[in-house]
């Protein structure tokens, strides 16, 4: 009888969408990752006249559109003052897909991935399903990633690390300095930084920096995407940027499970990626002010929480049965320990929601605090 791949089988349903499927009907849902904005309009334009005129019932060039990745090169000149060829860029369905890309073509069967922990919830089972051996690492008290505590985990076996910042469980943005560490470390160590930039735009101090700008070898590959910045989740539209030589190694790994990525996201990508900023601007500053409002209640109601200076989530601490009194009064939340066993004793809240549910959830959360006390 054929049993199932030991790869699969490592790999379990998101514990998130088990949180989704207990909460009821009416709840209020603060643990959705995605921005709950329309699609700039110049980008669905960008698909529309696509369609219309027909660029779009063929498969395009395995790499995607030249055009779409001209204007991702000229989108990392522009932030980051990189240069990086067309050519050097694959189009993908979704930052998911470029994730996968980049551990199925650098991880050998035991081979080490190093993640933070709490993480995004990918970075384990991609891990996994690339037949490699899992290093999740904690995190500092701020919840950011210690350049330290990679490079002290990097072994012989290890074949990756990943940086992800903005992060995603926990709103962390790494500073200049930690990122000119991760650079020293791919390039000393011969290892590969994997960089999760998919929040990079949505930063409230400072700025997004990128280990690519400081790294001396090829050793950084920067996975992006249109899904947060232009809230195309739906559109499935990603990239990944890297050498020329790890990036013919991921277009084999592409072309076969996927060919290309769709040809109206691409078209609609491109749109936005070229068209008006305002409304990523404008999507950045409610951001902004919702998570002054979230951290306040959440500080209000007498739970500790790292302030997050990017993505659009707070981690508070919380006491034990929280989460549940919670969910059970009507607000959906994550446990922290759905993005790893560092995240126990902190929850996810995501603050894409409008700003009346909002205040509505921290009323209900002040409540819940105080009866699990």
């Amino acid at each position: 009888m054929t049993e199932f791949a030991n790869r699969v089988e490592q790999v379990s349903i998101s514990g998130i969408r088990e949180v989704f499927e207990a909460a009821s009907e009416d709840a209020i849902n603060l643990g959705l990752g995605q921005p709950d904005f329309p699609t700039p309009a110049h980008a669905r334009r960008g698909a529309i006249e696509a369609i219309e005129s027909g660029h779009t019932d063929a498969y395009t060039s395995n790499k995607g559109t030249r055009s779409l990745r001209e204007a991702i090169s000229a989108k990392y000149d522009r932030d980051y003052g990189l240069e990086i060829d067309p050519a050097d860029v694959i189009a993908t369905s979704g930052g998911s897909e470029a994730l996968h890309l980049v551990l199925q073509a650098h991880v050998d069967p035991g081979e080490e991935v190093i993640f933070p922990d709490p993480g995004f919830v990918s970075y384990d089972a991609l891990t996994n399903i690339a037949d490699g051996t899992p290093k999740p690492v904690p995190l500092r008290e701020d919840l950011t990633l210690d350049p330290a505590t990679v490079e002290e985990a990097i072994t012989d076996d290890t074949a990756v690390f990943v940086v992800n910042s903005p992060a995603n469980p926990t709103g962390a943005v790494q500073s200049e300095a930690d990122m000119r560490e991760f650079a020293r470390i791919a390039d000393e160590h011969d290892v590969l930084c994997l960089s999760d930039e998919v929040y990079e735009h949505i930063v409230f101090e400072g700025a997004h920096r990128s280990p690519m700008e400081f790294a001396e070898t090829d050793n950084v590959v920067v996975v992006s995407a249109c899904s947060k910045t232009y809230s195309m989740t739906g559109w499935r539209l990603g990239w990944v940027a890297a050498s020329d030589r790890r990036i013919e190694r991921m277009l084999r790994v592409h072309q076969y499970g996927q060919a290309c990525a769709s040809a109206p996201a691409q078209y609609a990508a491109e749109a936005a990626l070229t068209g008006p900023q305002e409304p990523v601007e404008e999507m950045v500053e409610t951001f902004e002010r919702r998570r002054d409002l979230v951290v306040d209640g959440l500080e209000d109601a007498g739970l500790e929480v790292p302030t997050p200076e990017g993505a659009f989530y707070a981690m508070p601490k919380v006491p034990e049965g929280w989460c549940d009194e919670v969910l059970d009064r009507g607000v959906v939340v994550v446990p922290g320990d759905a993005f790893g066993e560092h995240g126990e004793g902190y929850a996810r809240l995501s603050y894409a929601t409008g700003t009346e549910d909002l205040k509505a959830a921290l009323e209900i959360i002040d409540d819940a605090t105080r009866a699990v006390q």
